[in-house]
């Protein structure tokens, strides 16, 4: 078993691995979502101008996020068993983290059943939007389907491209800088050289264009939009990962103190806990006002921004994204009376 020093450092270790094998269990869910479309139908579906039959031939369920799952419980499971190992010692002996508990049973059940209830639905909305739009402006199925699973990549097999895997606000954005790709509008192809995920590589091509107050040429503008959208979707990812897994690990450290008072150990008015400043380097205020802030084991944390939070990353009691997306809090469990 490891010490106290050492479970700490493989604590945050954990936290930081566990970050990115959940964006690389996103990733993985996105390639088998578009994997996954059954073109035929979905083409047939378009043409009869049947859309709800259409969204459902796209096969985009919870089974497609298994791993994103499993993951986010090896997460959970993994820093429930090193917060054990950091309990005061005289409480300390045969004390495991039971991942199996109710409560800890009970936060798998539900944390999971938001998350990946949630981006089933937000890939539901975005395609219905898509092929509504698209029957309105009459494009063909084809060009639909490719908007929203893109295109097979002679490099690596896979369809590459598409809405699919991206967030609402990321789907805008994709089509706001095919828009300025396509137009010879000069604000506009401006405004797409300030959009930070761009690919670098076609600004050559965008500031030609700009200075003979012409378009884009058609193939590069396409490319230079798949490259965008590949780009979003890996900050997506990026961005799942460091939420969720901050989550899980944050969650069980509240979890396994839970269930050192539930075995008799120590008692619940012998703890407080504070909130620790991000690691982040750019904090959110809100966030950073809160730091030292106390409360009692089972006490919510108040932002800033009214929100409640049992501990960072905790979206339970209402917390939304200003408060949850890409946090890197922590809080730390203090005795208020050793045990005898």
């Amino acid at each position: 078993m490891a010490n106290r020093r050492q479970a700490r450092r493989l604590y945050e270790e954990a936290l930081n691995r566990y970050g990115l094998e959940i964006a690389e269990a996103f990733r993985a869910a996105v390639r088998d979502l578009r994997a996954g479309v059954d073109l035929q139908r979905v083409i047939a579906a378009i043409e009869r101008g049947n859309i709800d039959a259409a969204v459902e031939a796209m096969n985009l369920d919870r089974a497609a996020f298994a791993d994103l799952e499993a993951k986010i419980r090896e997460a959970y499971t993994t820093g429930g068993a090193l917060t054990a190992q950091t309990v005061p010692a005289s409480a300390s002996i045969g004390f495991r983290f039971n991942p199996g508990d109710p409560g800890a049973e009970r936060w798998l059940r539900e944390h999971s059943s938001r998350l990946i209830t949630g981006l089933v639905e937000e890939q539901r909305e975005a395609v219905r939007a898509v092929l509504v739009q698209g029957r309105a402006e009459g494009v063909g199925p084809r060009a639909q389907i490719t908007e929203l699973v893109g295109r097979v990549s002679r490099v690596t097999g896979q369809r590459e491209g598409g809405i699919i895997g991206l967030s609402r606000p990321q789907i805008d954005a994709l089509a706001r800088a095919r828009a300025e790709l396509a137009s010879a509008d000069p604000e506009g192809l401006r405004n797409y050289l300030t959009r930070a995920r761009r690919d670098r590589r076609y600004d050559r091509a965008v500031a030609k264009a700009l200075r003979e107050g012409t378009a884009v040429p058609a193939e590069t503008a396409r490319m230079a939009a798949e490259r965008y959208g590949a780009r979003l979707l890996a900050l997506r990812a990026e961005t799942i990962g460091a939420t969720e897994g901050l989550a899980a690990v944050r969650a069980s450290k509240q979890e396994a103190y839970n269930q050192l008072v539930q075995s008799g150990r120590m008692a619940e008015a012998d703890f407080e806990r504070v909130w620790l400043r991000t690691a982040s380097k750019s904090p959110r205020d809100t966030h950073l006002a809160m730091v030292g802030q106390r409360v009692g084991l089972n006490e919510p944390f108040r932002s800033g921004t009214g929100a409640l939070m049992m501990y960072p990353g905790d979206g339970s009691l209402g917390a939304g994204g200003s408060d949850l997306i890409g946090c890197k809090c922590d809080f730390a469990v203090r005795i208020k009376r050793r045990p005898e």
